[in-house]
């Protein structure tokens, strides 16, 4: 037995904990702290299972392991921001008043917002999405609606904008409840949505075979040069654009 076959499913349990860290980063609206552990989460996830294809130690263990990693990281981290978001958007206040450990609790003392709660569905459509995921035995070169990681770039884009990119009109729309509703649902409905949309892993790299890759990466670099965390969901809206045309 070598240790070898360790190594994928370690890096998929540093993904696991990067999206521990951001889910509590995340519950104090630390958005930037949030996104920082997410994005190094998701870089691992890239890694462990190109890992475990050059090793050759691939296993229903890292498979099942890589999807619980990505529930956390990017399952319930999007949920939460967007509840913190919803939340914001209407002034809600935090969901428990400071009192001493040793206190007396009372359901008087939770402040929830439900509309905000809607933000959890994402988790919930995340989860399901995964689910479906691993019993698909299709899904081998192309993706059946939107990968979570790609789905939580979307959604933790919405808070980078307001941080950094000083555009009232942005700021003013995301922070637009009914914005951040349809948001969700449109999430949601992409993640589990049956649009084909084909996988960034190259067999090979010839143009031919992977004109479209090539020209989503070229795209995607002058967007984020010129509009930065803007470019994200343009990004994603291109994703899905070439995917439709590569289909037909």
């Amino acid at each position: 037995m070598t240790i070898k076959k360790y190594i994928p499913n370690f890096v998929t349990l540093l993904n696991l904990l990067c999206g521990s860290i951001a889910v509590i980063f995340a519950v104090h609206n630390n958005f930037i702290a949030t996104s920082a552990f997410v994005f190094l989460g998701i870089f691992f996830d890239f890694f462990d299972g190109l890992l475990a294809r050059k090793l050759n130690v691939q296993s229903a263990l890292g498979v099942q392991l890589d999807s619980l990693a990505d529930m956390v990281t990017s399952g319930l981290v999007p949920g939460i921001v967007m509840y913190k978001l919803i939340a914001m958007s209407i002034d809600a206040p935090e969901v428990v008043t400071q009192k001493e450990w040793n206190a007396h609790f009372s359901f008087s003392d939770l402040n929830i917002a439900p509309i905000a709660l809607i933000g959890l569905c994402i988790t919930l459509a995340s989860s399901y999405r995964l689910a479906k995921f691993n019993i698909d035995e299709d899904q081998q070169t192309y993706f059946k609606g939107l990968p979570t990681p790609a789905n939580t770039l979307l959604i933790l884009s919405l808070p980078l904008i307001i941080e950094f990119q000083n555009n009232s009109f942005a700021t003013s729309l995301i922070l637009n409840q009914w914005f951040l509703i349809g948001m969700t649902l449109l999430s949601c409905y992409l993640l589990n949505s049956k649009i084909k949309l084909f996988a960034l892993k190259f067999k090979d790299f010839s143009i031919t075979n992977n004109k479209f890759r090539y020209l989503l990466i070229v795209l995607t670099i002058g967007l984020l040069v010129f509009f930065h965390f803007l470019a994200i969901p343009i990004i994603i809206l291109l994703y899905i654009i070439l995917s439709l045309i590569k289909n037909n």
